[in-house]
Protein backbone atom coordinates (compact mmCIF):
# COMPACT_ATOMS: atom_id res chain seq x y z
CA UNK A 1 0.00 0.00 0.00
CA UNK A 2 1.40 3.16 -1.16
CA UNK A 3 2.02 5.87 2.30
CA UNK A 4 1.92 8.88 -0.27
CA UNK A 5 -0.56 11.51 1.20
CA UNK A 6 -4.22 10.77 0.24
CA UNK A 7 -6.48 14.31 0.29
CA UNK A 8 -10.39 13.01 0.67
CA UNK A 9 -12.81 15.57 -1.02
CA UNK A 10 -16.23 15.51 0.61
CA UNK A 11 -18.94 17.84 -1.85
CA UNK A 12 -21.80 17.01 -3.20
CA UNK A 13 -21.24 18.99 -6.46
CA UNK A 14 -19.68 16.40 -9.10
CA UNK A 15 -18.01 19.05 -11.08
CA UNK A 16 -16.54 20.52 -7.92
CA UNK A 17 -15.10 16.73 -7.16
CA UNK A 18 -14.08 16.60 -10.41
CA UNK A 19 -12.46 19.72 -10.74
CA UNK A 20 -10.86 19.14 -7.67
CA UNK A 21 -9.33 15.77 -7.85
CA UNK A 22 -7.72 16.92 -12.05
CA UNK A 23 -6.19 20.07 -9.72
CA UNK A 24 -4.55 17.85 -7.34
CA UNK A 25 -3.83 15.27 -9.79
CA UNK A 26 -1.57 17.64 -11.72
CA UNK A 27 0.10 18.39 -8.79
CA UNK A 28 1.18 14.88 -8.02
CA UNK A 29 -1.51 14.39 -5.22
CA UNK A 30 -3.76 11.46 -4.65
CA UNK A 31 -7.30 11.74 -3.98
CA UNK A 32 -10.20 10.37 -3.05
CA UNK A 33 -14.16 12.10 -3.53
CA UNK A 34 -16.98 11.28 -1.31
CA UNK A 35 -20.70 12.76 -2.42
CA UNK A 36 -21.14 13.15 0.88
CA UNK A 37 -19.88 12.91 4.94
CA UNK A 38 -22.07 9.55 5.83
CA UNK A 39 -20.19 8.08 2.39
CA UNK A 40 -16.84 9.33 3.38
CA UNK A 41 -17.70 7.91 7.09
CA UNK A 42 -17.76 4.14 5.29
CA UNK A 43 -14.10 4.05 4.12
CA UNK A 44 -11.69 2.60 6.24
CA UNK A 45 -8.50 5.07 5.65
CA UNK A 46 -5.19 3.55 5.96
CA UNK A 47 -3.06 5.44 8.60
CA UNK A 48 -1.02 7.69 5.98
CA UNK A 49 -1.00 11.57 6.01
CA UNK A 50 -3.93 12.83 4.65
CA UNK A 51 -6.27 15.88 5.04
CA UNK A 52 -10.18 16.64 3.98
CA UNK A 53 -11.53 19.16 1.63
CA UNK A 54 -14.95 19.76 3.20
CA UNK A 55 -17.79 21.72 1.14
CA UNK A 56 -20.10 23.51 3.83
CA UNK A 57 -23.30 23.46 2.49
CA UNK A 58 -24.44 19.78 1.72
CA UNK A 59 -27.56 17.95 0.93
CA UNK A 60 -28.96 17.33 4.14
CA UNK A 61 -25.98 18.10 6.30
CA UNK A 62 -23.71 20.59 7.18
CA UNK A 63 -19.87 21.02 7.05
CA UNK A 64 -19.21 22.56 10.26
CA UNK A 65 -21.49 20.44 12.01
CA UNK A 66 -19.84 17.18 10.45
CA UNK A 67 -16.43 19.14 11.84
CA UNK A 68 -18.12 18.31 15.36
CA UNK A 69 -18.79 15.21 14.83
CA UNK A 70 -15.69 14.15 13.84
CA UNK A 71 -13.80 15.35 16.92
CA UNK A 72 -16.87 14.47 18.81
CA UNK A 73 -16.27 10.82 17.74
CA UNK A 74 -12.25 11.37 18.02
CA UNK A 75 -11.30 11.33 14.60
CA UNK A 76 -8.24 13.24 14.05
CA UNK A 77 -7.64 14.73 10.95
CA UNK A 78 -6.74 18.55 9.29
CA UNK A 79 -9.74 20.25 7.66
CA UNK A 80 -9.93 22.50 4.73
CA UNK A 81 -13.31 24.08 4.28
CA UNK A 82 -14.17 25.29 0.73
CA UNK A 83 -17.88 27.03 0.29
CA UNK A 84 -19.45 29.02 -2.28
CA UNK A 85 -21.38 30.80 0.49
CA UNK A 86 -19.04 31.69 3.44
CA UNK A 87 -19.61 34.37 5.74
CA UNK A 88 -17.40 35.68 8.39
CA UNK A 89 -19.20 33.62 11.43
CA UNK A 90 -18.70 30.34 9.58
CA UNK A 91 -14.72 31.14 9.41
CA UNK A 92 -14.62 31.76 12.83
CA UNK A 93 -16.54 28.87 13.93
CA UNK A 94 -14.23 26.27 11.37
CA UNK A 95 -11.03 28.07 12.43
CA UNK A 96 -11.81 28.07 16.33
CA UNK A 97 -12.77 24.31 16.00
CA UNK A 98 -9.38 23.71 14.20
CA UNK A 99 -9.95 23.66 10.61
CA UNK A 100 -6.47 24.92 8.20
CA UNK A 101 -8.23 27.10 6.09
CA UNK A 102 -11.73 28.05 4.82
CA UNK A 103 -11.81 28.74 1.22
CA UNK A 104 -14.52 31.00 -0.92
CA UNK A 105 -15.33 29.39 -4.35
CA UNK A 106 -14.20 29.76 -6.52
CA UNK A 107 -10.63 29.65 -5.19
CA UNK A 108 -7.18 30.17 -6.21
CA UNK A 109 -5.01 27.22 -6.92
CA UNK A 110 -1.85 28.56 -5.29
CA UNK A 111 -4.33 29.12 -2.17
CA UNK A 112 -5.81 25.22 -2.24
CA UNK A 113 -2.36 23.95 -2.41
CA UNK A 114 -1.17 26.07 0.26
CA UNK A 115 -4.00 24.81 2.28
CA UNK A 116 -3.31 21.47 1.58
CA UNK A 117 0.19 21.60 2.06
CA UNK A 118 -0.51 22.67 5.56
CA UNK A 119 -3.04 20.03 6.42
CA UNK A 120 -0.24 17.63 5.22
CA UNK A 121 2.04 18.82 7.39
CA UNK A 122 0.06 18.72 10.44
CA UNK A 123 -0.91 15.72 10.10
CA UNK A 124 2.13 14.24 9.71
CA UNK A 125 3.34 15.71 12.71
CA UNK A 126 0.12 14.27 14.35
CA UNK A 127 1.31 10.92 13.10
CA UNK A 128 4.64 10.86 14.35
CA UNK A 129 3.21 11.94 17.92
CA UNK A 130 1.03 9.57 17.82
CA UNK A 131 3.30 6.77 17.09
CA UNK A 132 5.37 8.02 19.77
CA UNK A 133 2.48 7.85 22.06
CA UNK A 134 1.06 4.70 21.57
CA UNK A 135 4.52 3.23 21.95
CA UNK A 136 4.96 5.02 25.41
CA UNK A 137 1.48 3.44 26.32
CA UNK A 138 3.01 0.25 25.49
CA UNK A 139 5.52 0.59 27.63
CA UNK A 140 3.44 1.68 30.30
CA UNK A 141 1.07 -1.06 30.32
CA UNK A 142 4.40 -3.27 31.31
CA UNK A 143 4.55 -1.98 34.08
CA UNK A 144 2.63 -3.70 37.59
CA UNK A 145 -0.24 -1.66 39.14
CA UNK A 146 2.59 -1.54 42.08
CA UNK A 147 5.05 0.14 39.82
CA UNK A 148 2.38 2.42 38.01
CA UNK A 149 1.62 3.92 41.17
CA UNK A 150 5.34 4.79 42.54
CA UNK A 151 5.44 5.93 38.89
CA UNK A 152 2.11 8.46 39.51
CA UNK A 153 3.83 9.35 42.57
CA UNK A 154 7.29 10.28 41.90
CA UNK A 155 6.68 12.16 38.37
CA UNK A 156 4.38 14.30 40.67
CA UNK A 157 7.69 15.41 42.52
CA UNK A 158 6.81 13.07 45.82
CA UNK A 159 10.52 11.71 47.14
CA UNK A 160 10.78 8.04 47.98
CA UNK A 161 10.33 8.69 51.23
CA UNK A 162 7.16 10.56 50.59
CA UNK A 163 6.05 7.53 48.04
CA UNK A 164 7.03 5.57 50.60
CA UNK A 165 4.49 6.93 53.29
CA UNK A 166 1.60 7.61 50.80
CA UNK A 167 1.55 3.67 50.06
CA UNK A 168 2.61 1.95 52.98
CA UNK A 169 6.09 0.52 51.91
CA UNK A 170 9.87 0.68 52.56
CA UNK A 171 12.14 3.11 51.08
CA UNK A 172 13.80 0.59 49.42
CA UNK A 173 11.20 -1.39 48.09
CA UNK A 174 10.18 2.32 46.55
CA UNK A 175 13.28 2.57 44.83
CA UNK A 176 13.20 -1.03 43.36
CA UNK A 177 9.74 0.13 42.02
CA UNK A 178 10.96 3.11 41.18
CA UNK A 179 13.92 1.06 38.58
CA UNK A 180 11.90 -1.55 37.30
CA UNK A 181 9.39 1.49 36.32
CA UNK A 182 12.39 3.63 34.67
CA UNK A 183 13.91 0.56 33.38
CA UNK A 184 10.19 -0.53 31.70
CA UNK A 185 9.75 2.66 30.38
CA UNK A 186 13.55 2.84 29.19
CA UNK A 187 13.58 6.32 30.41
CA UNK A 188 17.78 7.09 30.86
CA UNK A 189 17.17 9.40 34.03
CA UNK A 190 13.87 10.97 35.94
CA UNK A 191 13.60 13.92 33.92
CA UNK A 192 12.73 11.73 30.85
CA UNK A 193 10.55 9.91 32.88
CA UNK A 194 8.62 13.18 33.35
CA UNK A 195 8.59 14.30 30.00
CA UNK A 196 7.32 10.58 29.27
CA UNK A 197 4.42 10.82 31.78
CA UNK A 198 3.63 14.26 30.24
CA UNK A 199 3.70 12.92 26.56
CA UNK A 200 0.46 10.49 27.98
CA UNK A 201 -1.19 12.90 29.33
CA UNK A 202 -3.43 10.85 30.72
CA UNK A 203 -4.48 9.71 34.55
CA UNK A 204 -1.98 6.50 35.86
CA UNK A 205 -4.39 3.75 36.86
CA UNK A 206 -4.63 3.64 40.44
CA UNK A 207 -5.82 1.00 42.38
CA UNK A 208 -9.20 1.47 44.69
CA UNK A 209 -7.28 -0.12 47.72
CA UNK A 210 -3.83 -0.12 48.43
CA UNK A 211 -2.49 -3.95 48.51
CA UNK A 212 0.71 -4.31 50.59
CA UNK A 213 3.93 -5.39 48.66
CA UNK A 214 7.56 -7.23 50.17
CA UNK A 215 10.29 -6.38 48.20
Amino acid sequence: MSNDPIIYVVDDDPSVRDAVQTLLKSVGLRSLTFESPAKFMELKRPGTPCCLLLDVALPGSNGLDFQDQLAKAGIQIPIVFITAHGDIPMTSRAIKAGAVEFLTKPFQKDDLIMAINQALERDRAYLVQNAEISELRARFQKLTPREKEVMDLVVRGLMNKEVAAELGLSEVTVKIHRGHAMQKMEADSFAELVRMADKLKSPFPQLAQHEQFTA
